[in-house]
């Protein structure tokens, strides 16, 4: 993805370059309306969120959703949770999201980054982020605030492509060859995040709306190569869910 990869390349820069707090993301910011198209289309067989459901059961408990676009995800959780609130840094998204869960009295859509979520201390049971803000070395300020939100016991959950998988992996790796998959992998081992891969398959109604998506997730070049490569109205994409649970009592040593 578009956004995965400039996110990716600008968390891995050296430390002494300071990132900026919000990387606009080059196809929902620009592209909405074909966004919403691909999110219709990934995982069609709901296998991310079998995953997720297994390592937390989110039903009654409040979620965090960061970085949530036009709050596509957020009826799904708003159907069990407790309740729902949705962070995305982009305004014109936040009122999107805000048109989607109208009708929702358990949702909330809200204004901020990951560094500096709008949300109260240890206020919520489930922290999620979806191919957004979390993507390996640069990421810290988020992983801190994300704990200061959690409840003991809490549980942060990030999804990401996973880059070492053919064929989308590939057409990432083209994009972003600087991008290490196995070290961000390590990244997250290493702030002590167990990590589950998850198969899913992206299901599109036509042609013209695969290749729409896809040329809004990767350069001109790549995108027609991930194009010419794409037989049908399919493509299998691999997701890593990470998770990390906040300790419930002190932690010594």
């Amino acid at each position: 993805m578009r956004n995965f990869v400039r996110a990716a390349l600008s968390a891995s820069t050296s430390s002494a370059a300071r990132a900026p707090e919000v990387v606009p993301s080059p196809n929902i910011w620009h592209w909405p309306e074909v966004y919403e198209v691909e999110n219709h289309a990934q995982d069609s067989g709901g296998a991310i969120w079998s995953a997720l459901r297994e390592a937390y059961d989110f039903a009654g408990r409040d979620v965090v959703d960061v970085g949530c676009g036009d709050g596509f995800h957020l009826p799904v959780f708003a159907a069990t949770a407790r309740s729902v609130t949705g962070v995305e840094p982009h305004p014109p998204l936040v009122e999107r999201a805000r048109r989607r869960v109208a009708a929702l009295d358990n949702v909330t859509v809200l204004v901020g980054p990951a560094q500096r979520l709008p949300v109260a201390e240890a206020s919520a049971d489930l922290v999620h982020a979806r191919t957004a803000y979390f993507f390996g070395p640069g990421c810290e300020p988020g992983l801190r605030e994300a704990d200061r939100v959690l409840r003991p016991g809490g549980v942060l959950a990030v999804v990401d492509l996973d880059a070492s998988s053919a064929p989308y992996g590939n057409w990432m790796r083209a994009d972003m060859p600087h991008y290490d998959p196995v070290a961000v992998e390590a990244f997250f081992a290493r702030h002590g995040f167990d990590c589950r891969r998850v198969d899913t398959l992206w299901r599109f109604p036509d042609r013209a709306s695969l290749e729409a998506v896809l040329r809004i997730e990767f350069s001109p070049k790549v995108a027609e190569r991930a194009i010419a490569e794409t037989q049908g109205l399919t493509i299998p994409v691999r997701y890593r869910l990470h998770t990390r649970t906040k300790p419930e009592g002190i932690v010594l040593g």
